[in-house]
């Protein structure tokens, strides 16, 4: 969310704006988490945050150890969405995805 206050003479309101211009978010209800890894393929995606890539990485290589099958995919920019095709990509190849934030 971001807030702007208004100038002093405009009635000393506060807007706020919502940057993914939903006027009415949809809501979904969650998936439910599978009891276990084993047999499943991990998407971890990057969302070109600075280290996120450093994340993953580590956390890839914990993952494989244990013999999960894990594949990655990278947005294009943190500042948006992830692009419908790699939505669709990431939805088709794998049964999961963990999302790495870092800075």
């Amino acid at each position: 969310m971001i807030f702007l206050k208004l100038e002093e003479g405009e009635n000393d309101m506060t807007v706020l704006l919502d940057p993914t211009s939903e006027r009415s978010p949809t809501i979904r209800p969650r998936l439910a988490r599978p009891e276990r890894l084993d047999g499943l393929t991990i998407g971890l995606l990057d969302i070109a945050k600075p280290r996120g890539d450093v994340f993953l990485d580590r956390l890839e290589e914990r993952l494989n150890e244990r013999g999960l099958a894990t594949r990655r995919y990278k947005k294009p920019t943190n500042t948006r969405t992830a692009p419908v095709p790699l939505q669709q990509q990431i939805a088709t190849e794998v049964n999961l995805v963990i999302e790495g934030l870092s800075d």
